[in-house]
């Protein structure tokens, strides 16, 4: 797409300069924010102590599918988990969509198919460009997913989902300013000093709408839309949240331990 393409070489060759550690970083509270009149819970990672990960199957190799279910396993490790989202779309069998990388290990190759709209309606993932997340030995990122491949950074943890908001501070120019498609979302950006923040709607919000909360509001140059509708969820024991989904459970899970 040829409106991202400057922007996306700015991205590539400033990525490194531009993100901080997340091995030393920490998870402030969550907190309500508004904006726009539309409500959002905002969770960020800053400089500090942290450790995020992404989650799929337990030891027995099934979805952990609830957040609870995750803080067990976690819990018997003698860890704690403080936050925990939905980290993307998935399937019926709660696999994800696109590319999934934990602890290294690619458990799922990146998805490039181009899906054929129905009734107009193309889904999210597919929409262009979608993009890729990903955490490194120090650092995190978002990367559209054929850049992503191009590249080739290596990552510690990585996940695939779409479309992209904003990227090198540019809206994705898919959106439609006052669109009327409008419900629940969550999304993640890679912000100002390197932050982490993720965002998820308690109102319903339009895609244009939402990336600019993360663009104006959050400060976050680049971002990458997780989920909408009955996917969106929150795991935060402080604000008393512990969502489930309508879809029978959640696949891969970003993770904070503690």
């Amino acid at each position: 797409m040829t409106y991202f393409k400057h922007s996306v070489l700015a991205a590539v060759v400033t990525l490194a300069a531009t993100m901080t550690s997340l091995h030393e970083a920490h998870a402030q509270p969550c907190e309500q924010q508004t904006f726009e009149e539309a409500k959002y819970v905002v969770c960020t990672l800053e400089p500090g102590k942290a450790d995020l990960r992404l989650f799929w199957k337990n030891a027995d190799g099934a979805p952990y599918r609830a957040f609870s279910s995750l803080a067990e396993a976690v819990r018997a490790e003698g860890r704690t988990l403080t936050l925990a989202v939905n980290s993307g779309m998935y399937g019926a069998d709660f696999s994800p969509m696109g590319l999934y990388v934990e602890n290294g290990r690619e458990l799922k190759p990146a998805n490039t198919t181009e899906a054929e709209s129905s009734a107009g309606q193309v889904p999210n993932f597919y929409k262009k460009p979608n993009g890729v997340f990903f955490l490194g030995e120090a650092s995190a990122g978002i990367l559209p997913t054929d850049e992503f491949l191009k590249h080739r950074p290596k990552v510690r943890f990585a996940t695939q989902s779409g479309p992209i908001l904003v990227i090198a501070n540019k809206l994705n120019p898919i959106f439609i300013v006052g669109s009327t498609d409008r419900t629940r979302r969550s999304g993640v950006g890679v912000c100002e000093r390197g932050a982490v923040r993720f965002a998820m709607s308690e109102d319903g919000v339009n895609f244009h709408d939402f990336a600019r909360l993360f663009r104006e509001h959050l400060k976050c140059p680049d971002a990458l839309f997780l989920d909408g509708g009955r996917g969106v969820g929150l795991y935060n024991p402080e604000m008393g949240r512990n969502d489930r989904s309508w879809h029978g459970g959640y696949g891969p899970i970003f993770g904070l331990v503690e």
